[in-house]
């Protein structure tokens, strides 16, 4: 006789709540948690928590890129509040950040349009020599620094268009620091806390999303069988967040139902995106009719998307790190789950 799939019983309710055939997506589920994870779904008002391989559906993870929709979040919420301008220079808000050039607004930091690269130069090097940690010997000035010398050599070429596409952590760790100022709070990652709490977290009851790694997380494993959370220093505000699966859902269902604003429907298409993005948004990219971000650190991968046409979200967030062939296989999945919402 045939064995029934395992995946069979661990799916079957969120199979049914889907009303899709996940079954050709086996092979790529069997991929992204190989290591154990939690796939978690918010469809029609019901919200199902899958934990796979003996990780508990409300385990912590670390949310890497997934960062950046929270720091965009931040963005728009002061938008709101008068407290910023998307393209406004953030050189206007003084301190530190007052000599930044013209070209570095809230809106081409977060949509990657700065002209600023993915890390900053000592990145080279510390990668190998801080494995975990590559940002800890820079300071907030540090990186303000590398940020006004890059952007200066990149800036926006014509009035009114946003240069290439770069996907760049270290343009939105600045944006973070210029977001904790634009609140009132120093220009540091733990200014960029406080104000992400008062603006973001709090208002929205997220209280699992926090900067420091609590005592009970324990999903990353990367290198030789590594458990070390990844550390992003002064650059939090690109990478730094931790976080449930639920939480998650009930920060992409805010987007849909209007709560953290419009911002994510602010679409560019700018040259240089690579042909699985669409458009991007800041914090967000778009394919097809998903909205989405991934996030890859050290010891663990995360995605968190939604879909505007079936009101469905979901994040999919896994253990383990330079073991899998490809580095976009979070996404693909969810990217994959999406659609078949959409149907």
């Amino acid at each position: 006789m045939f064995r029934r799939d395992p995946l069979d019983a661990v799916l079957s309710d969120i199979r049914s709540l889907l009303r899709a055939n996940l079954t050709p997506l086996y092979p790529l589920l069997r991929e992204v948690y190989a290591r154990g994870g939690v796939l978690g779904v918010r469809h029609e008002g019901q919200t199902l928590l899958v934990g796979l391989k003996q990780i508990r559906s409300d385990e912590i993870f670390e949310l890497a890129s997934v960062t950046k929709p929270f720091t965009a979040a931040l963005a728009g919420a002061l938008v709101q509040a008068g407290r910023l301008e998307w393209t406004a220079p953030v050189a206007r808000l003084g301190g530190p950040l007052r000599r930044l050039p013209a070209s570095l607004t809230a809106l081409t930091l977060a949509t990657h349009t700065a002209g600023v690269p993915a890390h900053p130069f000592r990145t080279g090097l510390t990668a190998l020599t801080h494995w975990h940690d590559p940002y800890a010997a820079m300071s907030e000035q540090a990186v303000l620094n590398s940020v006004k010398r890059w952007a200066s050599a990149n800036s926006v070429t014509k009035a009114g268009q946003p240069s290439r596409f770069l996907y760049s952590n270290l343009g939105a760790g600045a944006l973070a620091l210029a977001l904790a100022s634009a609140a009132g709070q120093p220009p540091s990652i733990n200014g960029y806390g406080a104000a992400l709490a008062q603006y973001v977290t709090q208002p929205l009851e997220l209280p699992s999303i926090t900067l420091m790694p609590p005592e009970r997380h324990s999903t990353a494993y990367s290198l030789l069988g590594s458990t070390q959370a990844t550390r992003f220093g002064p650059l939090a505000g690109a990478g730094g967040l931790y976080g449930t699966a639920q939480d998650l859902l009930n920060f992409g269902a805010a987007h849909l139902s209007g709560e953290t604003g419009t911002h994510w429907q602010m679409m560019e298409r700018p040259p240089g995106l690579p042909a699985q993005i669409h458009s991007v948004a800041p914090g967000w990219f778009r394919t097809g009719g998903a909205i989405w971000h991934g996030g890859v650190a050290r010891g663990t991968r995360t995605a968190l998307g939604f879909s505007p046409h079936s009101g469905t979200v979901i994040t999919v967030l896994a253990r383990g790190g330079l073991g899998w062939a490809r580095r976009d296989v979070v996404t693909v999945l969810l990217l994959r789950l999406l659609e078949s919402t959409n149907r």
